[in-house]
Formats: structure tokens, sequence, C-alpha cells
């Protein structure tokens, strides 16, 4: 019952608990992850613009890029005889070239060679995975003299100061282009990118982001996609049996993913959402009550009260989801009426906090799916990994999965 009452209730009587977050302020700042109240609410509005669906078109031609580079890799490692693969280091490099270019405009080239920038926030995300298990280290004072501290915060350093050189250089063109011009011609070209939406968004005041705010929307951003990994962790764990495979393939062999073909792919989607059912990026959310809060079923959650809500529990009750650990996409088959309550799949969250950029992430699982399965046949390796929960939840020690080219002819 809990979930459902929570969900009803105004995200600034139920905040996020700060405990573990705010680990993260000096790399995010006052982003949309980290905020609360009216400042939580205003960059909501603000931000909700650059995950319109006119803004994520283009990306699609990014991810389709994207994933034509790994898949290249792969080509090239089969034909040296590698075909047991770590799914999470090539899928986690691939989803940062595509977010560079889709919220910088930025062409780092990651996958085919190292990049500071990238290194640096891989770094981030592992220092800040061992600081929460140092609770004595949780007052910045002490982290700070330490080893890992220092790295952090060189990290922290390198990773403000390529997203300020970004907002400055694109500040300049807005200033000297002249904002009108520059939308134009950005929009005209299919171009616009998530910097270019928040320095052109204005409150009903005509009040803009200032650059620090802009900064930290950009970091929680690419920590938001990568850190918790949700298109990593998505697509990674999407180990389909050869009949599954067999119908995305049919599903999508006249297609190259734009984004009018991803309404003609539901089977790929009912197996990512089965995916992301049996295995969730985060599995746990935590909330603390401004106020008492009364739950449908009359009992009250005290003001002050923590509530941890386990979104892998949800995913594997045994009353909502019969046999939870068996993969089966038809428990979302659009054509079979669902009596279950649209709580009981939580991938991105719930409620007014829910994941702005689950469209975002939905659109990069699928394009990149559908062109994996198209060239490749993917097979999972002979043990089940044992899952660590972390940052999100991953596979220990990798998730290494075989692929074999598919030739033009066995599509």
């Amino acid at each position: 019952m809990a979930p459902d009452g929570l969900s009803l209730v105004s995200a600034t009587i139920i905040p996020k608990d700060m405990f573990f977050y705010n680990l993260l302020k000096p790399w995010l700042g006052d982003g949309l992850l980290l905020s609360a109240g009216d400042k939580w609410s205003h960059h909501c509005c603000l931000l909700t613009p650059a995950f319109h669906f006119e803004i994520l078109k283009p990306y699609v031609k990014i991810f389709n890029k994207s994933a034509g580079i790994m898949h290249a890799k792969w080509q090239c490692l089969a034909l040296e005889g590698s075909t047991h693969l770590d799914m999470f280091e090539h899928i986690s490099l691939m989803t940062l070239d595509s977010l560079q270019k889709c919220v910088f405009s930025f062409d780092s080239n990651c996958q085919e060679s190292p990049s500071e920038y990238i290194a640096a926030i891989l770094e981030l995300s592992a220092l800040v995975v061992k600081w929460q298990e140092q609770i004595f280290l949780h007052m910045d004072f002490l982290y700070n003299l330490t080893p890992n501290g220092w790295r952090f915060h060189r990290a922290c350093n390198l990773v403000h100061n390529f997203t300020d050189a970004v907002i400055q250089e694109r500040r300049r063109a807005l200033i000297s282009g002249g904002s009108h011009d520059f939308l134009k011609a950005k929009a005209k070209a299919k171009t616009l990118d998530f910097i270019d939406v928040l320095l052109l968004a204005k409150d009903e005041d005509g009040k803009q982001l200032s650059d620090e705010n802009i900064r930290a929307e950009a970091d929680t951003f690419m920590f938001e996609a990568l850190g918790k990994s949700t298109p990593t962790n998505g697509f990674s764990e999407c180990q389909f049996p050869r009949i599954l495979t067999d119908s995305v393939c049919y599903e999508t062999l006249q297609l190259l993913p734009t984004w009018d073909d991803l309404a003609q792919l539901p089977f790929l989607t009912m197996c990512i959402k089965e995916s992301l059912r049996l295995h969730p990026s985060v599995t746990v959310i935590a909330r603390r009550c401004t106020q008492d809060v009364r739950l449908p079923d009359g009992r009250v959650i005290p003001k002050g009260s923590i509530c941890v809500i386990s979104i892998f529990g949800i995913h594997h009750n045994p009353s909502i989801w019969p046999d939870p650990e068996v993969y089966n996409p038809f428990r979302f088959d659009p054509e079979i009426p669902q009596k279950r309550s649209p709580l009981a799949f939580i991938p991105f969250s719930a409620g007014p906090r829910n994941c702005i950029g689950q469209t975002f992430a939905m659109t990069e699982m699928k394009v990149v799916l559908a062109l994996t399965l198209l060239r490749f046949r993917v097979l999972p390796d002979e043990e089940e990994p044992r899952r660590k929960p972390e940052l999100i939840l991953r596979a220990e020690g990798g998730l290494r999965l075989r692929v074999e080219p598919l030739s033009a002819g066995s599509r």
C-alpha cells in the first residue's frame, strides 16, 4: 500500500532523503536530482521542454551512429576470435558517446580513444560507491583528507571545467548571433542540444537559469544516464532466448530505426520492460516525510519518517508477478488487459519526482537493441552472474555475453 499512498503526495511533503544524496552535491550541485521545494519545481518546469519529442527526434540519428561505432568494434573483435564481451563496458562507452553529442554537441570519439572527461565521470561514479560504504568519512572535511577525497575533487574539477567551457562558448554564440536567429538556425538544422534548451529557457517572469544551474543540470543528466545507467543496464540485461530474438528481428527486419519506426516495435518494447522489471537499474528509493502522511488504509506515516521503497521487491512480488524470476515479456503485452496497479512497475521511480529523462532512455534502448539484433546473435554466457546493488544494480565482475555477427542472408 505504501507506494500507492506516497505517490499521491506532493514532492514537497515527501522530498528525497539526503543521507546518501548529499555525497553527490560536490559533483552535481543543486540540479534536478538533488534540489527540493520551489527550486526543484522551477527547474522541473524549465527542463521539461528539453525532453519534448521534437527535441528527442534528431537524437535517434545520434543513437544510430553511436551504435554503429560499437558494432564495428564488435565485428573486428569477432574476426580476431573474441566473441565473449563485457556488455557493461561497451554499452557504457556507447551511452557516453551518445550523451556527449546530445547534451553538448561534442564528439569525443570515446569509443575509439581515451577521453579525460569520460574517465573522470567513471571515476566519480566508482568513488561515490566507495564513499557511501565508509560512513565515518561522510563528513566532507574528513573525506577531503583521504587519497580518494583528493581524487574525487580532482575529477569533479575536470568535469566542471569541461561543462563550464561548453556553456561559456555557447553563451557567446547566443549573444553574438542573437537568441532568436541562433535558435532558428539550430532548430532548422535539427542540432538543438540539451545545453541550447537550457540557455534559451525562461520562466513566466522572463528569468533564465544561471550558468551554475545549467552546469548542475548538465552534470546531473550525465550522471543519471551513466551513473544510474538506465540505458546501459536495461540494454545489458536483455538476454533474450532465441525465439524472442527471432521475433524482435522479424519486427525490425525492414527498419533502420527512426523516431516514427519506434512505435512499430511493440515486442521489442515488451522485452525491454521485462528486462527492467527483472533487473531495475535503481533498486531502492528513499523519501522523508515533512508532515504526517495518511495512507489509503488509514495508517499514518509520522512526520520525520524515512520511507524506503524497494523497487526490486515490488518488481519481484509474486502476488503481482506470477513466477517473478522468469523472463516473460508477454506480461507487458498491450493487447492483454492488465489488472495490476500502475505502480507495480516503476523502473523510473514514480510520482512527482520520477525520472524526467525516461523517454530519452527508452528511445536509446529501442534503437540500439533493434540495430544490435539485426546485426548480431546475442547469447548469454554459461553462468548467470550475481547481481550487486551499487549506484545501480550491476552484474558482479561484469555482464559477459557472446555475440555472433549475422550475415545479410541469415537475417
